[in-house]
């Protein structure tokens, strides 16, 4: 019964991981690639998260 109330933990993820590739495509449209490359690393570990749960 309580149970409907709590965040699902991979929603969040997938959230975090859009924004992060959102805040990348930014990144490189700007000319940062070093920015975009952090930005697609840390979106690819959440990925690998989401895949694994």
């Amino acid at each position: 019964m309580f149970g409907l109330f709590k965040k699902d933990p991979k929603q969040a993820l997938e959230k975090e991981y859009k924004q992060l590739l959102e805040q990348a495509m930014k990144a490189q449209r700007s000319g940062d690639i070093r920015g975009y490359s952090e930005l697609t690393e840390k979106a690819d570990a959440i990925y690998q998260k989401i895949q694994a749960s």
